[in-house]
């Protein structure tokens, strides 16, 4: 897996003057329900009510490997102690509180945790120390367990782009500008990033020429692809490709455990290399090891945060064209709830994993085709993977570096019609309610590209909190009708 598996630990915390057999038992009963609930999560044996416990706590989470923590309020809690737990743990961390149980025990049996909850944010504040806070932080012990449940996804994006490296080869295309990369948010996030020459992958690709491991790849691809192999002698470079690639990761990603790619694709890799990447490209993704093309740096990282929430492939997509009139009429109008200024097609060469498409096939990139080889049968042009994309949930989702090296985000959740596109390349029709005022006011004003990461489940949830986490502080989203963005024209009919 190229994404974290999250170690959770739970930590009770006690203030000194209220019962530590309360905060004990409330944090035993939060356990069983997230066990109950099919969870695993490590229960911190030393209850914390100084800072001596503290070291006690953080030296039992180390030992049991976790990764992230949640701190447990049973009582109002020692906001110092507490607080230091968060600032010494290596990774994330979360603060719940008890709610009180019983009418009938609010005299010794009573916590005070609603209180105690105000104190910790304030002393996280003090420390400058960033922790998850669920939406409503205090619940009985099931609803603590649930509210630990979201926080898993949270905390792998965290723990993910904390040990990820981005590898490039090339720069970008002439034009593609708008995918700039500003490396210093990169850091600022804790990414490691390795810039590469395209002739660095050409070396590499050709001593790979012959590789016994060929054989295996162009099986597994056939299987893949089955009656969609529609080109199968390209297969054989393709393999050698993939090969080159995960090599490449495995040789190079030094003290990081996850690997991401962002790639020149064209012009010069088709005259070159001979192929054009796209599958390969779709089955590293497959593997929740993105490949963005044109070197899309934030689009690669856009995208392994979609793999890190949705634990499934996601793909890199242009926000492409409209949808003609006649489609929308024939075949979205009175069937589906959204304007025609609410749709549009999300389209790329042929990147996308198969298993997100209706009905995936090898074909040649008819684009570049136009370019490179006009008047000829497609040869070095082949090798996309095509075919509509399968209706569902989606989130459309991108974190951006700024040219001035700021962090500016955006998430939109919607969903893919069951609509045919009736064009190339894979492609769907897109539904995101208020969409054509997202467009103007979000991705326009805020000098978004054209590429957005799209994860196939509806997880805005979760990424709006991991973004805030890690201090992102521009998230735009589509605003419902009536609520209006900054630069909005109010008087606009």
């Amino acid at each position: 897996m190229n994404i974290p598996n999250v170690k959770l630990g739970l930590v009770a915390v006690s203030r000194d003057c209220f019962p530590i057999e309360l905060s004990e038992s409330r944090r035993k009963a939060v356990a069983k329900a997230f066990r109950d609930a099919g969870g695993e999560i490590f229960e911190v044996q030393t209850v914390v009510e100084n800072e001596v416990d503290s070291l006690k706590a953080l030296d039992e989470l180390k030992a049991a490997g976790c990764n992230a923590v949640v701190i447990y309020l049973g009582n109002f809690g020692p906001e110092t102690s507490e607080t230091l737990i968060a600032k010494y743990f290596d990774g994330p961390a979360m603060f719940v509180a008890a709610a009180e149980e019983s009418g009938s025990a609010l005299i010794n049996g009573r916590g005070d945790a609603y209180c105690g909850m105000l104190n910790a944010s304030y002393n996280l504040g003090l420390r400058n120390i960033r922790a998850y806070i669920p939406s409503y932080p205090v619940g009985t012990p099931s609803e603590v367990a649930a509210m630990i449940a979201e926080f898993i996804p949270i905390a792998r994006i965290v723990i993910g782009l904390k040990n990820l490296k981005i590898i490039t080869f090339g720069p970008r295309p002439q034009d593609f500008f708008a995918c700039n990369a500003p490396i210093k948010p990169l850091y600022d996030l804790g990414v490691e990033i390795q810039e590469n020459s395209e002739l660095d992958l050409f070396a590499a690709f050709n001593a790979n020429e012959g590789d016994k491991r060929i054989d295996a790849i162009i099986k597994d691809m056939e299987k893949e692809l089955g009656t969609g192999n529609k080109m199968p002698k390209i297969l054989p470079k393709l393999a050698q490709f993939e090969i080159t690639l995960t090599d490449w990761a495995e040789q190079n990603k030094g003290s990081r455990q996850y690997v991401a790619f962002a790639n020149k694709c064209w012009p010069a890799f088709q005259t070159q290399f001979g192929f054009v990447p796209c599958y390969v490209n779709s089955r590293l993704a497959s593997r929740l090891m993105p490949v963005a093309c044109e070197v899309d740096i934030y689009g690669t990282l856009s995208e392994y945060i979609l793999a890190c929430a949705t634990e499934a492939p996601p793909t890199l997509l242009d926000i492409n064209n409209t949808v003609p009139s006649d489609i929308y009429n024939d075949e979205i109008k009175g069937k589906f709830n959204y304007l025609p200024t609410d749709v549009f097609m999300g389209f790329h060469c042929g990147n996308t994993p198969a298993q997100h498409l209706k009905k995936p096939e090898m074909k040649y990139q008819l684009i570049m085709h136009r370019l490179l080889e006009p008047d000829k049968d497609p040869n070095i042009t082949r090798g996309t993977l095509e075919g509509d994309l399968k209706e569902g949930d989606i989130t459309f989702f991108r974190l951006q570096g700024t040219a001035d090296t700021a962090l500016r985000s955006y998430i939109a959740e919607g969903e893919i019609l069951p609509v045919a596109t009736r064009s190339f390349g894979g492609i769907g029709i897109f539904a995101i309610k208020e969409m054509g005022r997202f467009y103007r006011h979000v991705l326009i004003e805020g000098r978004f590209p054209h590429h957005g990461a799209v994860g196939f489940a509806h997880v805005g949830k979760a990424l709006f909190e991991a973004l805030k986490l890690m201090g992102v502080e521009q998230i735009g989203f589509n605003q419902p009708k009536g609520m209006l963005y900054k630069d909005e024209n109010p008087f606009v009919k």
